[in-house]
């Protein structure tokens, strides 16, 4: 049963899934079916809303109308629960997107989706990125709350503050010895090999601007993993900025050193989601703060 016009189902099976092949499978037509219903309703507005690329995303027009649709879907999702308590699990079928930073995913986030699953039954589509750029994908339309460095709440969306995620430099004991015996002076910094997660981390960037003025270009490394950061500079690629919660147990263990201990970098961080009255977007919000209150500062 959808209470959501199949011609909008339609539309977001095809941005979610990423093909008119993919989302006709999810609703259970043809493809042709799907591509009817697109055209449709693209008919209807008169507008495009799909560009039809591998993979399919949503014009300027469908990110707007993305935007309208995705807490539509929330709340199907809860009146179908409430009046058909005996496909309540057809409710929960749909993942929800939402759009987490990877330092988060991979320290306190997970704890908190596992008690929704275990509690709500509730699925997840998780969308990965920097927390400078998570607000992006929340106001294309692409997910329904993203956790996010920006305090200031999008039009039509809540914030609440989660805390903030302490950055700690660090190295390998090898590593420090070799580069930065005399501390993390601009010469040092300047020739030692940096890791970066990708091109668009300012962590590290931001850390070198509050030890010096001093303009520079080090060597680079480009390492898309949280997790893998704090391996690496054990075994000596680099010194790089990793979240307190995974530097602690590497720092304990002897496998890396803290290159600053009285030096160190606060994100904060928020949770935003569309503004509407939702028990799903309530369980949520209260799970991750729950969580967030337990790692972050």
């Amino acid at each position: 049963m959808d209470l959501v016009h199949p011609q909008l189902s339609a539309f977001t099976a095809v941005l979610e899934e990423g093909s008119f092949e993919a989302a006709a499978r999810r609703l259970s037509i043809s493809p042709s079916a799907l591509s009817q219903r697109i055209k449709a309703l693209e008919d209807r507005l008169g507008q495009v809303l799909v560009v039809r690329q591998a993979p399919c995303r949503p014009t300027a027009a469908g990110e707007v109308l993305l935007r309208r649709v995705r807490p539509m879907l929330a709340l199907q999702a809860e009146a179908l629960a409430d009046l058909l308590p005996e496909r309540g699990s057809d409710a929960t079928r749909t993942p929800i997107p939402l759009a987490v930073n990877d330092d988060s995913l991979d320290t306190w986030f997970v704890a908190a989706i596992a008690e929704l699953h275990q509690r709500h039954g509730y699925l997840f589509d998780l969308r990965m990125d920097d927390q400078d750029h998570t607000l992006e994908l929340l106001r294309t339309g692409s997910v329904l709350g993203a956790v996010t460095a920006e305090r200031r709440p999008l039009k039509g969306c809540n914030v609440h503050p989660l805390g903030a995620m302490r950055y700690r430099a660090i190295a390998s004991p090898a590593f420090a010895r070799r580069h930065f015996s005399a501390g993390m002076q601009a010469e040092a910094l300047a020739s030692a090999p940096m890791i970066v997660f990708n091109r668009k981390d300012e962590l590290q960037w931001r850390f070198l601007r509050r030890l010096t003025r001093a303009r520079m270009q080090p060597p680079v490394h480009y390492l898309p993993s949280s997790t893998g950061f704090v391996d690496a500079a054990a075994r000596g690629l680099g010194w790089c900025l990793a979240p307190e919660a995974l530097v602690t147990p590497a720092a304990e263990a002897g496998q890396i050193v803290v290159l600053e201990p009285r030096r160190w970098l606060d994100v904060p961080l928020f949770w935003q989601h569309a503004a509407v009255r939702s028990s799903t977007l309530q369980h949520i919000t209260h799970a991750l703060r729950t969580a967030a209150g337990n790692t972050l500062r």
